[in-house]
């Protein structure tokens, strides 16, 4: 008996998302969006904007990350942000289009003494009518109910790439620590964000690996962002992919509808490095089951399409924004 793609599993042995990864091409791109088609609404795509609102000085060695105290990136570290300014850029995000408004603090763990002034960023943000998201690194269960009952919606927690290439990008925390914050996040009764970047001189079989990695979770992660290594100077994988190339745009494209067919209902985000995609390229992945995408000009520390070449992507491809209503919502 064929097994019903749109329906979620949390059976996927590794071998199995491997082969999705092997299919033909166009075979494969046509399940993702047959699937797609199943539990959200094509033409929508969601409009979310990051914002950093404490960059760089962070103690985590992550190979990829501009914002690492550990390598010199020329990045300046600040201090958090003060809770009004990151209201005014919430509102601007809402006058952009944007109905999501994700805030990144570059920590290794939350501490208990910044928590009361996240809990009135988060409540701020919520009150502006955004759905709200934060990554702030490894938190306690205690920290992660404080988040959820000042108004947020979405914990970013990232697996980053599979179980067997971990060790190459980050050594400052485990793989246990990344699986127990989701544990708090889901626990507190938050909707997770956890995903991973490509493109940092992995193989296939460890892309498998993250998608396997998050398609076996407790639950499947509400958000599931796919980001392309946009490689930073001065960072040990970043100057390796400028060494050895960037990862091929098929490949990349082959990420994202094994992500949507082994997590169907989640909202599956095209992230980090959409700046040097074609249009083309864009196209593909909402095929392939993309249906979010970050406005502005910038994520956290990286650049990011202008307004204007998103309005003219919409337009060539007959997309519309999705509703605040619909955001985050299968159709069945």
């Amino acid at each position: 008996m064929t097994r019903d793609l749109a329906i979620p599993r949390h059976d996927w042995t590794l071998e199995e998302v491997e082969a999705l990864f092997e299919q033909p091409f166009m075979e494969l791109v046509f399940r993702a969006a047959e699937v797609h088609r199943r539990t959200f609404d094509p033409s929508e795509i969601q409009l979310s904007r990051l914002l950093s609102i404490k960059t760089g000085g962070c103690a985590e060695n992550c190979g990829y990350c501009s914002q690492s105290a550990s390598f010199d990136t020329g990045l300046k570290a600040e201090k958090l942000m003060d809770t009004q300014a990151v209201l005014a850029e919430a509102m601007a995000a809402k006058a952009g289009g944007a109905d999501r408004f994700c805030m990144g603090a570059a920590w290794r763990e939350l501490k208990d003494r910044d928590t009361p002034k996240l809990a009135a960023m988060i409540s701020g943000v919520k009150a502006l009518g955004l759905e709200t998201c934060a990554t702030l690194g490894m938190l306690t269960a205690d920290q992660a109910r404080q988040l959820k009952d000042a108004g947020l919606d979405y914990y970013n927690h990232n697996l980053d790439t599979g179980p067997d290439y971990y060790a190459d990008v980050v050594t400052t925390r485990t793989w246990q620590d990344r699986l127990e914050t989701l544990k708090h996040v889901r626990d507190a009764g938050m909707s997770t964000c956890c995903g991973g970047i490509v493109g940092m001189g992995e193989a296939r079989r460890d892309r498998a690996g993250l998608l396997h990695a998050l398609a076996t979770l407790p639950a499947h992660p509400d958000s599931l962002p796919v980001n392309a290594l946009v490689p930073v100077t001065g960072t040990p994988l970043g100057d390796r992919v400028k060494r050895e190339g960037e990862i091929d745009p098929i490949e990349f494209v082959r990420t994202v509808a094994v992500a949507r067919l082994v997590c169907p209902r989640a909202m599956v985000r095209l992230s980090a490095g959409r700046e040097t995609m074609s249009p083309e390229m864009q196209a593909l992945c909402f095929l392939a089951g993309a249906n979010s995408i970050f406005v502005g000009d910038r994520l956290l520390t990286t650049a990011n399409p202008d307004a204007d070449a998103d309005t003219r992507l919409f337009n060539q491809l007959d997309l519309r924004p999705m509703t605040p209503e619909r955001a985050g919502a299968p159709l069945q």
